[in-house]
């Protein structure tokens, strides 16, 4: 696919680590030029400097997405420094402590549909416009299987990705006959430092078994960047307000 990307510009957010960092190396494998977009500078700059080792063009932009002014300034930079914008995966996002929806704080639960929610959105806003400029586009939110099946202890963050959802169809729909395709992958468990985290262990251990799961394994980040990657190419070139569930097997049991 390294033809199609070769020479074009994509924004990952959430691109320190975890999935959106494995997203900005497959677009930079793809040739792509790739700003990397995360509310913490060290692993961001981490990204950055791997890619550019590996041969690739990369920048670092600090961004939280739940701010307006932030976001708009991470377009305005990566049109500044690179003169188009062609892709994005918005997949900057939080996971709230699991508790019973009425044990979670206001606190938690604002902040989860700033970030997860309204954070989509905001990019989606000030994205599009440069795809326009640029003669179309694709884009690729990333949500998750909490967004079709309900997980007991995660209410806000269910609604959160539901919303991205119905979102991403509503935004495919205004925008299909202008171009620009919009569509969102929903990973199931996938070993990130976020999901360590929430199964109190470290990214270093070992993986857990997923006994549960048809594919009896957990997924890795690059399986997720391949679906991104996938959908923002020719090869996807009819497919627009699409879902992807990429879980092995989970949804279907």
């Amino acid at each position: 696919m390294s033809a199609q990307f070769e020479g074009k510009v994509a924004i990952v957010t959430g691109g320190g680590q975890g999935i959106g960092a494995a997203i900005a190396h497959a677009f930079a494998k793809e040739k792509a030029k790739v700003v990397v977009s995360d509310i913490l500078a060290e692993p961001g700059e981490k990204v950055v400097a791997g890619i550019k080792k590996a041969g690739g063009e990369a920048i670092f932009v600090k961004t939280d997405v739940s701010k307006a002014g932030q976001v708009q300034e991470l377009v305005e930079t990566t049109v500044k420094t690179f003169g188009r914008l062609d892709y994005a995966a918005n997949n900057a996002g939080v996971l709230h402590p699991w508790l019973p929806a009425t044990d979670i704080t206001e606190e938690d639960f604002d902040k989860t549909i700033a970030v997860n929610l309204k954070g989509v959105w905001l990019c989606m806003k000030y994205e599009i416009p440069e795809m326009l400029k640029a003669g179309g586009g694709a884009i690729v939110n990333i949500a998750s299987i909490a967004s079709v099946v309900g997980y007991a202890g995660l209410a806000a963050y269910c609604a959160s990705k539901g919303g991205v959802i119905q979102m991403t169809k509503a935004a495919a729909l205004d925008f299909a006959p202008k171009g620009i395709r919009i569509n969102a992958v929903c990973p199931g468990g996938v070993w990130t430092p976020m999901a360590a985290t929430a199964m109190g262990k470290t990214i270093g251990d070992e993986p857990p078994p997923m006994e549960n799961t048809p594919l009896g394994r957990i997924g890795q980040p690059r399986e997720i960047a391949d679906a991104v990657i996938f959908l923002c190419s020719e090869k996807a070139s009819f497919i627009t307000g699409f879902p992807m569930i990429v879980d092995g097997g989970d949804t279907v049991k």
